[in-house]
């Protein structure tokens, strides 16, 4: 690649995905150009042009995979054809197969060095449940791909990071999984990243599992017995690390700028404060006024970055979507390519 190259999937060809496309690459065309970008989206090609027609949204000209070099502005590589039709709105196991297809495409291309980065629509898990494919969302799916045992999903809202030790299982199951190695591994590639993203000396909470930090033992003694120790062990090594600090406070500093990620132990812990500061409702309609948010994986041998949102089936067709966050997400992958592929000069949009 002579420039960044962008794969984008357009997730559940039945949800906003192909719509958020359409306006993401109509609103970043200038700025594409100016930087000598390419943004390829991947997905069923009639569902974007079904969509672009009844939106009035311009769509990019297909091309197949032969000619990605020296691409620049926005293109489409479709995906094979469905095997029933899909209709804008429903669940079935077409649009899962096609959503797949897609990251499954974008992935290859990845690993192959033809692009930059990923970036991903949002899925219906039900939808790839029914196509066959038992996954419980992208992150889990692109390890596979990608064959890493395990990954991690970080979210950020600008400056507000927040990665996840566990994320898609029981709440049971969290002290289980919630051992000194995993959290050992969420705290070095969080570390990696945030270096990545320019920051010389990152500052890293970890969350408390339990109120309080176990509240000397009276609420459970994983903090202390696990995470206390480990916290101590990277203090000594010269790392900025902190913990454990009570969940009910710690992102309240987060956004107050004294660390520059925070280590959630489990799916809501840290899902909430990220989309309580990202999403916006109407309050006089009750609509979505606003999505914003970016989803990560840490630990691939690609960058991915994501939405931070679901498929919005309510509103497909509507015009209605919202495309900041996938704008964000396009942002967010080329900052975290630029050291590899442009340099900081064209970090962002």
């Amino acid at each position: 690649m002579t420039h960044p190259i962008l794969a984008v999937t357009i997730g559940d060809p039945a949800g906003i995905g192909a719509e958020i496309c359409l306006k993401a690459a109509t609103h970043l065309t200038q700025r594409l150009s100016d930087h000598q970008l390419a943004l390829v989206l991947v997905g069923d090609v009639d569902v974007i042009r079904a969509r672009g027609a009844a939106l009035g949204l311009p769509v990019p000209k297909v091309i197949d995979q032969n000619a990605l070099d020296g691409l620049t502005g926005v293109v489409i590589l479709p995906t094979s054809r469905p095997s029933a039709a899909i209709v804008p709105g429903i669940v079935s196991a077409a649009a899962g197969a096609q959503a797949y297809l897609a990251v499954e495409m974008a992935t290859r291309l990845a690993m192959a060095g033809k692009v930059a980065a990923i970036v991903t629509g949002p899925l219906n898990k039900e939808a790839l449940h029914l196509a066959g494919y038992n996954y419980a969302g992208h992150t889990e799916m692109l390890a596979d791909l990608t064959g890493v045992r395990e990954s991690v999903m970080m979210l950020a809202h600008g400056d507000f990071r927040v990665s996840h030790v566990s994320t898609h299982c029981a709440l049971e199951d969290v002290p289980r999984r919630a051992t000194a190695a995993r959290i050992g591994r969420v705290i070095d590639l969080t570390e990696a990243a945030l270096r990545n993203l320019g920051i010389s000396k990152p500052r890293i909470a970890v969350a408390a599992l339990n109120p309080h930090g176990g509240e000397g033992g009276i609420f459970g003694r994983h903090d202390i017995d696990i995470t206390e120790p480990l916290v101590a062990d990277y203090v000594a090594r010269g790392y900025a690390i902190f913990g454990p600090v009570p969940g009910d406070t710690v992102f309240v500093k987060l956004r107050g700028g004294a660390y520059d990620a925070v280590i959630a132990m489990y799916h809501d812990q840290g899902h909430i404060p990220v989309k309580l500061l990202g999403f916006a409702i109407d309050r006089e309609t009750g609509r979505w006024a606003g999505l914003s948010g970016v989803n990560v994986t840490l630990g691939l041998p690609i960058i991915r970055t994501s939405v931070d949102h679901g498929t919005a089936f309510d509103i497909v067709g509507r015009g209605i979507a919202d495309p900041n966050s996938l704008v964000e997400a396009i942002d967010y992958a080329l900052q975290m390519a630029a050291p590899k592929t442009t340099g900081a000069s064209s970090a962002a949009l």
